[in-house]
């Protein structure tokens, strides 16, 4: 029997979590890593060190690959298209991953779908920023619209001021994309996965929580969400991927806003597995990874169903403790139920180094598998021994 093989441009921790799920469908996973450090090379037997950025590398790559899929969004699609008229199997393509590429292309794409947007608009200078706010009302944020992640490439600007002091990002980048800040009372999510052949799957609407623009906690499914809310957001995401061409997983990041639009508004879109889809290991039938592979594939699509009442992930970055391993026999024992994945990344602060999952078949325990969670993280991040 000849089962496929799957290459992945990157080699993060996205990667490296798609090794195990590969292992266990049969398919042979290869990742064209960054450098012979990156997180996925201690897990993936194939791991060439390439440049995304060079077409000849991604040619190189792709020669012997079934299919070609990505850890980030970050490859050229020219490169992509070029891929293509040749005969490489892409997913997603690239029609579909610049929306997750450049933001004013995704605002673009959700107004002409319909779907909630907050107000915005492309400037291509500090008088159009200034036209913006004055128009709009401030605070504004304002985004590149290509390589942030994680909090970078934001910037909130309060009034003019603020606004003339934003001259040096436009003379890096321009346009830009500036937006109104949205009055929210949390931040949620919605996971999706499609396949080229058009099925589509949905797992439960997550409550996440973000401190300084990266993701710390998902807690599935969100508690006390209008259950119309849900629903509307669930089609929403289905939608864009279905209008857009996305295959494999993609992430709808929303801002709930009661009164507003459907009672959300659409903030981002990633179109790979996502940090916020993590809980899926361990709290859903069906992975995120294992679903991105079978998508990409063209394979049926797995259950995405909760297994159990609540599940609940927490991110831990790099803090005090230098050797995460010294501290894993306190947090395992810490919680027993808990499951610890590590990325293999040496530690800096604030880097992001793993995460905890922890699941109940009592959906009333989300605020203890939330404690639960934080402890075993704290303990990996700080090294305590109680």
């Amino acid at each position: 029997m000849t089962f496929p093989v799957v290459g992945v441009i990157g080699g993060g921790q996205l990667a490296r979590m798609m090794a195990p799920e590969a292992v266990e469908l049969g398919i042979e996973l290869r990742v064209l890593a960054e450098g012979p450090e990156v997180s996925a090379v201690a897990a993936v037997k194939t791991t060439p060190v390439g440049d995304y950025r060079d077409l000849d590398a991604l040619r190189e790559f792709a020669r012997d690959v079934d299919v070609l899929t990505f850890d980030h969004e970050h490859v050229p699609t020219e490169h992509l298209r070029a891929l293509i008229a040749e005969g490489v199997n892409v997913q997603p393509g690239p029609d579909a991953l610049v929306h997750a590429q450049d933001k004013l292309v995704m605002r673009t794409a959700v107004d002409r779908l319909g779907l909630p947007n907050p107000e915005w608009a492309s400037v291509g200078s500090v008088e159009d920023l200034l036209d913006f706010g004055s128009r709009i009302g401030w605070p504004v944020v304002l985004k590149t619209p290509r390589g942030g992640y994680d909090g970078k490439g934001v910037r909130i600007v309060d009034g003019p001021e603020d606004a003339a002091a934003c001259a040096d990002w436009f003379a890096s980048m321009s346009p830009l994309l500036a937006e109104a800040k949205v009055n929210f009372t949390r931040e949620l999510s919605v996971l999706v996965a499609r396949t080229p052949g058009g099925e589509e799957r949905v797992w439960p609407v997550a409550h996440t929580i973000q401190v300084d623009g990266v993701c710390d906690e998902v807690i599935v499914p969100a508690p006390s969400l209008d259950p119309a809310v849900a629903q509307a957001a669930e089609a929403a995401a289905l939608r864009i991927a279905a209008e857009l061409g996305v295959t494999g997983v993609m992430a709808a990041e929303l801002f709930e806003t009661p009164g507003q639009g459907e009672g959300f508004l659409i903030n981002e879109l990633a179109m790979r597995p996502h940090n916020t889809g993590h809980w899926t290991q361990d709290g859903s039938v069906t992975s995120q990874f294992e679903q991105h592979l079978r998508a990409v594939l063209d394979l049926p699509l797995g259950a995405t169903g909760v297994l159990g009442g609540v599940a609940v992930m927490r991110n831990f970055l790099g803090g005090a403790n230098q050797d995460i391993y010294s501290a894993m026999p306190a947090a395992l024992a810490a919680v027993p139920g808990a499951k610890v994945h590590n990325y293999g990344k040496s530690v800096r602060p604030g880097r992001k180094i793993g995460h905890v999952n922890v699941v109940s078949q009592n959906a009333a325990d989300a605020e203890l598998l939330r404690e639960q969670a934080g402890r075993v993280a704290s303990i990996l991040r700080d090294g305590a021994t109680s």
